[in-house]
């Protein structure tokens, strides 16, 4: 009788691949993949907030991990394109610097439109677009991970500017997927629920936005910042290998219905 062919178990692990994770300051999803991701890879954590990212990566490395800090303002494109072209390619990028300033449509001032869509949708795209052209020139393969929401894919009353930025991302996420699916680079979404963070655990004080959120979370709760890390894993990682263009939501069962 001949053996049946089996299925190996499929590699998770990113030995030898550099990461850049932006928007790694504070304690919230860029910290969280930043040291997800050094499980294996050299990560390098960038934002604004120098001393935040620099404690971060040496809490990193003081685990034995590779980590390195990269004071960086998203926003501005050539400062971007010069830090990404001076290092060596990043296979895998966590594209996560991201805002929002939450108010009703009558409400919305132009400038608050003009800050999230500089961040959520121009920084995004021309850093995705750089670590892009990065790894064409240096003929290696890669995964762009866009930090989306939920909310790129739904609608919700006071979040009209931050639903048009994420369905924006939606959108690019597609097409560069497409163009780059040639050079072996995949570029997917990853969409969480509300994860209950120390930036977001001020706002759940207010019991009719905690009780309106979780009667959309089908669990009846927030969700963990642990609970979207394998999630972040398995895009930067061969377990994916043929899944690009595509949106992986993390909603708790939000937009089943």
């Amino acid at each position: 009788m001949t053996s049946p062919d089996l299925a190996a178990t499929p590699s998770f692990r990113l030995d030898g691949k550099r990461a850049l994770v932006t928007g790694a300051a504070g304690r919230g999803i860029g910290l969280a993949a930043a040291s997800a991701l050094a499980g294996g890879a050299q990560v390098t954590l960038a934002a604004r907030t120098k001393s935040e990212i620099e404690q971060a990566a040496a809490a990193i490395r003081g685990r034995g991990d590779k980590a390195e800090p990269l004071p960086l303002d998203v926003t501005d494109v050539e400062a971007v394109r010069q830090a990404v072209s001076q290092a060596e390619p990043f296979q895998i990028l966590v594209n996560n610097a991201g805002m929002n300033r939450p108010a009703y449509l009558p409400d919305v001032t132009v400038e608050d439109f003009d800050a999230i869509f500089a961040l959520n949708v121009r920084a995004a795209f021309f850093m995705a677009q750089a670590v892009a052209r990065r790894l064409i020139e240096a003929k290696l393969p890669g995964s762009i991970i866009n930090i989306s929401s939920q909310m790129g894919h739904v609608g919700a009353a006071r979040r009209i500017v931050y639903c048009a930025s994420k369905h924006a991302m939606e959108g690019f996420t597609k097409a560069m997927a497409i163009e780059l699916a040639p050079h072996n680079i995949r570029v997917n979404s990853l969409g969480p629920t509300f994860l209950e963070t120390p930036m977001t655990r001020p706002f759940f004080e207010n019991k009719a936005f905690r009780d309106e959120v979780l009667s959309k979370i089908k669990f009846g709760r927030l969700g963990q910042l642990d609970e979207i890390t394998g999630a972040i894993v398995f895009l930067a990682s061969d377990a994916s290998s043929l899944m690009t263009g595509s949106a992986l939501v993390l909603d708790g069962g939000w937009t089943a219905e």
